[in-house]
C-alpha cells in the first residue's frame, strides 16, 4: 500500500488556515474569535484528510468490496479534532503552525462542542468499532441518527441533576458532509392493501399516513497513519414539503409550517422519555426511521455497482447493535418481497443470512419489547410482516420441542401474557444468522437464562465477541505523557498493535521506568486536579488515592454501595482519633436517566455527602468526596488519565460487559471490583494479585435471590453498615431532612435488589486493603505498570479481528491514494 505523503509545511497549514477564515467563516483575524479559528482549522484539517476519503469510496466501489453496516441508535464519537490530527500523525506540525500565529491549539481544541449522540457504554462501543474498522482498512460504514439535540448537558443545582439542551449543533459541524441527493422517503401510519400483480401473484401495498424524508449526514471516519478514510451517515428527518402556502394564504401561519415541525421533531433528542405513549411512539419511529433509511441506502448502493438483490448478503454484513436496530429485519423483508417482488423465501434467506445480532443486557427491562396495538397503528405492514415470520418461526419451534407449548409460548415473538407485546429480541435472534455477548461471562448466562431457548435451539449461532476499546483515543491521545514513557521505553507499535504492551513487562522492576510512570501519573492528578477546582470549586490533594466511579449511574452499577463505604470512612474517622488513612479523594461522574428516581437520589446523596465531609476540619485534608458534571467523551480523557483505583462494582451477573474497567486499566489504574463482566477477563490477564477483589459470584447471587433475600437482617446484623445508613435515615447530610433520602434507604433495608448490603462488608474489607498496599509505592506502580502491559486483549482492534473472521467474513481493502497535494488545489 502506498501512504500519500505529500510535503506539508507549517506555511502550507497557515495559508489554508486563513483561506478557510476568510472563505468559509467570513473572518479576518482583527474580527475572529476563538471559536472562528478553531472552525477555520478544523477546515484545513478536513482537506487534508479529503483525498483519503475520496480515495477509500472509490477503492470500495471499483472493488465492490464486501462492507460491514453497523446499525447503531448511539454513537459517542467524541471531538474530531484532536483525533483527527492523530490520526494524520500532523499534531506536532499543526501546534507549531498555530503557534507561530499566536494561537494555542489546546484553546481552539476547547472550542469543539462534542456530538452528545449516544447515552454511554454502547454509543461509545460503536464509535471505537469505527475507529477500528477504519485503522484495520475493513470496508465500512455507521449508520445511525442525526440528532439535533443530543444526551442531555448535565447540570449540579443543589446537589440534584439538572437537565439542560446539549445544543451540538448551534454553531455547526465542520466535519459532516451533507447528502440531499440521496434522501429517501419513510413512510408511517395508514393501512395496507391486498392486490394481485399481473403474474397473478398476491401482493400488499402500503398506504401510509404520513411520511418523512431521511437525508444522509456523512462524517469521515479515519484510520490511523493509513489512507482509509470510511463513513459514518447519520440520518435527519425533514418533512416532504415544508412549506404549505396554501394554509399561509388562508391566514394560517403555523398550519404552513405544521408538517415540517412534526417531520423534524423525529430527529430532535436522543432517546425521548417513552414513559408517556407519546414517547413510545417517537422512539419507535426513531428506530423504524433510521433503519429504513439505511437499508434503502444499502439497495441504492447495490444498484450503483450493479449487484443483484439476491447478493445483498454477499454485499452487506449489517450488524445489530443490541435490539434498537431489530426493526431492520422485518424492513429488509418488506423491501424485498414488497418494493422488489422477491419471493418471502428467497427474501427471508438473504434476510437471515444478512443480520447479526449483538445482545448487549442482562437485564431482562433493557430487552425491548413493543405494544402491537403501538405497532400496527405506526407501522402496519411491518407488523403483518412480523406475524408471519412468527407464525413460520414457531413451526420450527414445534418440531423442535416437540409438543412443549410453555416453550413455544416464550419462544413468541409475540408476548400474549396480559398487553400484548413485541418481544424485539426475539425477532433478533429468529432473523440472524449469528448472535453473541460482549463477555465471557455475559455470553455464558446469555445461554444460560436470557436466551436459554433460542440456544437450545440454535446453538452454533451463538458466541462471545469481548468488548474493546480503542487506544489511539484512549490512551495515545488522552494520556500523551504515559503513552511518551511507553513508547520510550519499546517503541510506538502499540497504538495500533496493543498487544505489544506486554513489552512491559521486563520494566515492572525498573525503578527508574517506575518513578518515570509515577511522575506521569502524578502530573496527570494536578491537571485534573484543576480542572476538578474550576468545574466543581472543590481543591482536592493530588497526592491523595484519586479513587473513581464514572459511568451512568443505575442501580445495579450500585454508586451506592461505593458512598456507604465513605460515609463509614468517615464515621470511623470522626469517632477515632488514632485512625490513620492515607488522604482518598472520591470521584464520582455520570448521568441518570431524567426519569429515574432513584438514580437521581443517588447523585442527591453523594453531592451532599461531598457537601458535609469536604467542609469537616477533621476530615477534610484526609477526605473529599466530588461529583464531577457531564461525564462524556471530553471529560472521559481526563478522568482516566488520571485515575488510581477503579471502582467496578456492579451486582455480578448484571453488568454485560463495560468498556470503562478496560480503559481505567490500560492507564494504568487498579481495578476494585467484582466477578461480573469484562471484569472476569481483565483479571485474568492482568493477575488476581494487581486486581483488588469482592463480592458474591453470578451464581452465588443467582441462589441468594432464590433462598429469599432478607436485606434487614443484613442492615440489623452489620453495625458498621448500619450506622452509615442511619446517618443518612437521620438527616445528617440532609439538613435534619429525615425524609429526604427515605426512598432510598427503605429500597436498601427492604429489596435491595442489587444485593449492596450484602456485599458491603466484603467491599469495605477490599477498599481497607487498598490503603495499606497504595503506602508501598513500589509494589502500587508495579501492579499499575501490569495493568497496562498486559490490558493488550483490550483493544477493539482485537474484537472488529474477531467478527470479521467468525461473523462477517469481511477482509481488509487496504487504500491507495494519488499523491494530491490539498493546499495547492484550486
Amino acid at each position: 500500500m502506498k501512504q500519500n505523503h505529500y510535503p506539508v509545511t507549517t506555511d502550507d497549514i497557515k495559508r489554508n488556515f486563513f483561506r478557510n477564515l476568510a472563505n468559509v467563516q467570513g473572518k479576518f483575524p482583527a474580527l475572529a474569535s476563538t471559536f472562528d479559528y478553531y472552525m477555520a482549522l478544523s477546515y484545513t484539517v478536513r482537506d487534508m484528510l479529503m483525498a483519503r476519503w475520496v480515495g477509500t469510496a472509490t477503492e470500495y466501489v471499483e472493488k465492490k468490496s464486501r462492507t460491514v453496516a453497523y446499525l447503531s441508535a448511539e454513537f459517542l464519537m467524541g471531538p474530531h479534532l484532536a483525533s483527527n490530527l492523530l490520526n494524520l500523525g500532523m499534531a506536532e506540525l499543526v501546534t507549531q503552525a498555530m503557534a507561530e500565529l499566536g494561537l494555542k491549539l489546546d484553546d481552539l481544541l476547547r472550542e469543539e462542542p462534542e456530538p452528545g449522540l449516544g447515552n454511554g457504554g454502547l454509543g461509545r462501543l460503536a464509535a471505537c468499532f469505527l475507529d477500528s474498522m477504519a485503522t484495520m482498512n475493513i470496508p465500512s460504514v455507521g449508520y445511525g441518527i442525526r440528532y439535533e439535540f443530543g444526551i442531555f448537558e448535565q447540570v449540579i443545582f443543589d446537589g440534584w441533576q439538572v437537565e439542560k439542551t446539549d445544543k451540538w449543533l448551534f454553531r455547526g459541524n465542520p466535519w459532516e458532509i451533507v447528502r440531499p441527493e440521496w434522501a429517501v422517503e419513510i413512510k408511517l401510519g395508514g393501512h395496507t392493501e391486498r392486490y394481485v400483480a399481473e403474474n397473478g401473484e398476491a401482493r400488499v401495498n402500503w398506504i401510509p399516513g404520513w411520511s418523512v424524508k431521511g437525508v444522509p449526514y456523512d462524517t469521515p471516519i479515519l484510520g490511523y497513519r493509513n489512507n482509509t478514510a470510511n463513513t459514518l451517515r447519520l440520518w435527519q428527518a425533514v418533512a416532504p414539503e415544508s412549506f404549505n402556502f396554501g394554509r399561509f394564504n388562508q391566514g394560517d401561519y403555523y398550519g404552513a409550517v405544521e408538517e415540517k415541525v412534526s417531520s423534524e421533531n423525529l430527529t430532535k433528542i436522543l432517546y425521548p422519555n417513552d414513559g408517556p405513549l407519546q414517547g413510545k411512539q417517537l422512539r419507535l419511529e426513531q428506530q423504524y426511521f433510521f433503519v429504513s433509511c439505511s437499508l434503502q441506502d444499502m439497495l441504492r448502493i447495490m444498484k450503483t455497482q450493479r449487484i443483484r438483490l439476491e447478493q445483498f448478503h454477499e454485499k452487506f454484513a449489517v450488524q445489530l447493535n443490541d435490539t434498537h436496530p431489530a426493526i431492520a429485519i422485518a424492513e429488509l423483508m418488506r423491501l424485498l418481497v414488497d418494493e422488489h417482488d422477491m419471493p418471502w423465501d428467497t427474501a427471508w434467506n438473504v434476510t437471515r443470512r444478512t443480520f447479526a445480532y449483538t445482545n448487549h443486557t442482562l437485564l431482562p427491562e433493557a430487552l425491548e419489547c413493543w405494544p402491537v396495538e403501538l405497532m400496527e397503528s405506526l407501522l402496519p405492514r411491518l407488523m403483518e410482516i412480523i406475524y408471519e415470520i412468527n407464525s413460520r418461526f414457531l413451526e420450527q419451534v414445534r418440531a423442535h420441542c416437540l409438543g412443549d407449548t410453555a416453550k413455544v409460548i416464550r419462544m413468541s415473538m409475540i408476548d400474549e401474557n396480559g398487553a400484548r407485546m413485541v418481544r424485539m429480541a426475539h425477532l433478533a435472534c429468529a432473523g440472524s444468522h449469528a448472535i453473541n455477548g460482549v463477555a465471557a461471562l455475559h455470553t455464558e448466562l446469555l445461554k444460560r437464562d436470557v436466551l436459554k431457548d433460542f440456544y437450545s435451539l440454535w446453538p452454533d449461532k451463538f458466541s462471545n465477541k469481548t468488548n474493546g476499546v480503542t487506544p489511539r483515543r484512549w490512551m495515545a491521545l488522552c494520556n500523551p505523557r504515559l503513552s511518551k514513557v511507553i513508547s520510550e521505553a519499546i517503541g510506538d507499535t502499540w497504538v495500533r498493535n496493543l498487544g505489544k504492551l506486554q513489552d512491559l513487562q521486563r520494566f515492572s522492576d525498573d525503578a527508574v521506568f517506575l518513578n518515570r510512570w509515577e511522575d506521569a501519573k502524578r502530573l496527570n492528578k494536578h491537571d485534573f486536579a484543576l480542572n476538578l477546582y474550576k468545574r466543581t470549586g472543590v481543591s482536592v490533594d493530588p497526592e491523595s488515592i484519586f479513587d473513581v466511579q464514572a459511568k451512568r449511574i443505575h442501580e445495579y452499577k450500585r454508586q451506592h454501595l461505593n458512598i456507604l463505604y465513605v460515609i463509614a470512612l468517615y464515621r470511623k474517622l470522626k469517632t477515632d482519633p488514632h485512625f490513620d488513612i492515607h488522604p482518598r479523594t472520591f470521584i464520582f461522574a455520570g448521568k441518570a436517566a431524567p426519569g429515574y428516581h432513584l438514580a437521581k437520589l443517588i447523585i442527591k446523596l453523594i453531592n451532599e455527602v461531598g457537601r458535609v465531609v469536604n467542609r469537616d476540619p477533621v476530615t477534610k485534608d484526609r477526605l473529599k468526596v466530588v461529583f464531577l458534571p457531564n461525564f462524556n467523551v471530553t471529560n472521559g480523557q481526563q478522568i482516566y488519565a488520571a485515575t488510581e483505583v477503579s471502582e467496578q462494582i456492579s451486582t455480578a451477573g448484571k453488568e454485560a460487559s463495560g468498556t470503562g474497567n478496560m480503559k481505567f486499566a490500560m492507564n494504568g489504574a487498579l481495578t476494585i471490583g467484582t466477578l461480573d463482566g469484562a471484569n472476569i477477563e481483565i483479571r485474568e490477564e492482568v493477575g488476581e494479585e494487581n486486581f483488588f477483589l469482592f463480592g458474591m459470584t453470578a451464581e452465588e447471587v443467582r441462589l441468594t435471590y432464590e433462598r429469599g433475600y432478607a436485606p434487614n437482617d443484613a442492615y440489623q446484623q452489620d453495625a458498621i453498615l448500619k450506622d452509615a445508613i442511619d446517618l443518612i435515615r437521620n438527616g445528617f447530610f440532609s439538613h435534619g431532612d429525615t425524609g429526604l433520602f427515605r426512598d432510598l434507604t427503605d429500597n436498601l433495608i427492604y429489596s435491595d435488589p442489587y444485593l449492596v448490603l450484602a456485599d458491603f462488608n466484603a467491599y469495605r474489607e477490599c477498599q481497607d486493603s487498598i490503603d495499606t498496599v497504595y503506602r508501598d509505592r513500589t509494589r502500587w506502580n508495579r501492579m499499575s505498570v501490569l495493568n497496562t502491559a498486559r490490558s493488550g486483549k483490550f483493544s477493539s482492534d482485537r474484537t472488529i479481528a474477531e467478527y470479521c473472521r467468525e461473523i462477517w467474513k469481511v477482509e481488509s481493502v487496504p487504500i491507495d491514494v494519488p499523491e494530491v497535494d490539498p493546499f495547492r488545489l484550486v
